[in-house]
């Protein structure tokens, strides 16, 4: 069975809100530019080498807690449609995919990304592991596309990588609301999320002595000079990692490390940025179960099953659809 590609997020339309980020980012203070614009195909390389060091715990923890339970989730969730947020290569997946099969309820997979590269490369090698599997990519975003997610059977959607806990509470919850919109009864929600613990274990993972952290923090500026016809130096900004106590979150930001002026060319945009002036790129929230069954139940989701690794660091939980 060929996999099939839906297209609904055109380079036209990512151009014109990638604008819309940087102008509202750039202009306000403190400045900010949106975690998910340091994603271009060369961040995405950029991060799958950070999941490979050492300190960098959270993508190593989470496929081997799914590694131990994906038979469980896929007994537990009796669904036959397994959907992925954010998916990337879909790798970690595959462990899914593969109980799914196993039970032979697996009939179709749905991989839901930003990147149309992404997805290509993914659905070539996915077309001839799983050829008995309806397989049916989905260019979007959360913010505008999920209604385009298939319906029918019963369908177990995955959003894995503690990507949800880089989003503010606030936005947080309203993401999930949004996702239980568009989700049935007795749907499942399968949820990778990061858990509090010491931070300097926490900080180690965000900031590798090797720099493949920094380049990837940098990157957005990159993106900004590509596709905005920007003139930032992305040497000219250091790679800071700060742990935020009283919200439980690291904060990734760039800091510049002298006075320097930058302009965005197709905002007509001047920015005068002070010597250690601050651009936030990214939080990474540490939760604990009690703070994730309270967001759940407010979007309508009953908490099921909760799994941890031994060191009780990360947690992948499934929820069903109340």
């Amino acid at each position: 069975m060929k996999p099939r590609l839906e297209v609904l997020l055109t380079p036209d339309v990512v151009k014109g809100r990638l604008a819309d980020d940087v102008r509202a980012g750039l202009s306000g203070k403190p400045r900010s530019l949106p975690f998910k614009w340091l994603y271009d195909e060369r961040g995405s390389d950029l991060f799958e080498a950070i999941t490979q060091l050492p300190d960098y715990y959270l993508s190593r923890t989470e496929y081997t807690i799914l590694d131990e339970h994906a038979p469980s989730i896929a007994g537990f969730s009796e669904a036959d449609t397994v959907i992925e947020l954010g998916s990337g290569s879909s790798a970690r997946t595959r462990l899914l995919l593969d109980a799914f099969r196993d039970r032979r309820q697996l009939r179709r997979f749905v991989p839901f990304d930003a990147s149309e590269a992404a997805l290509r490369g993914a659905l070539a090698s996915l077309g001839r592991e799983y050829p008995t599997t309806e397989i049916h990519g989905i260019v979007g975003d959360f913010d505008h596309h999920l209604d385009a997610l298939p319906g029918g059977g019963r369908r177990l959607v995955a959003f894995l990588g503690s990507t949800l806990c880089n989003l503010e509470p606030a936005p947080r919850g309203d993401l999930l609301a949004r996702l239980s919109e568009h989700m049935e009864t007795d749907d499942a929600l399968l949820l990778g999320t990061d858990l509090a613990k010491n931070p300097a274990v926490i900080l180690a993972a965000y900031d590798d002595p090797g720099g493949v952290t920094a380049d990837f923090n940098r990157n957005v500026l990159r993106v900004v000079n590509r596709e905005l016809h920007a003139d930032f130096v992305p040497s000219e900004f250091d790679h800071v990692v700060r742990w935020n106590p009283e919200r439980s979150w690291i904060e990734m930001l760039l800091r510049s490390r002298r006075p320097q002026e930058a302009s965005v060319r197709d905002l007509g945009l001047e920015i005068t940025l002070e010597e250690h002036e601050e651009i936030h790129t990214e939080i990474s929230a540490k939760v604990d179960r009690n703070i994730m069954e309270a967001d759940l139940a407010a979007a309508k989701f009953e908490l099921a099953r909760w799994w941890t690794d031994a060191g009780g660091s990360y947690a992948v939980s499934l929820s069903f659809r109340t």
